[in-house]
């Protein structure tokens, strides 16, 4: 199966290292050098966002009816 490259942006991804605390390790190694169970959670935090993001977005949505 073909991967599917740039779905987050670097900078997303960046922000995201930043908060989940491992962005020395990408900073050194590169994304190659961070752990799966690091990348897994910068998955779970994005989708996190996204959802939060599209409920503000659904709830806009209905207060302009």
């Amino acid at each position: 199966m073909a991967r599917r490259r740039g779905i987050m942006s670097s900078r997303l991804k960046e922000e995201i290292a930043k908060e989940l605390g491992f962005y020395d390790v990408v900073e050194r190694e590169g994304w190659g050098g961070i752990k799966a169970r690091d990348a897994g959670n910068m998955v779970k935090r994005a989708i996190e966002m996204a959802e939060q993001g599209l409920a503000e977005q659904a709830n806009q949505n209905n207060l302009n009816k």
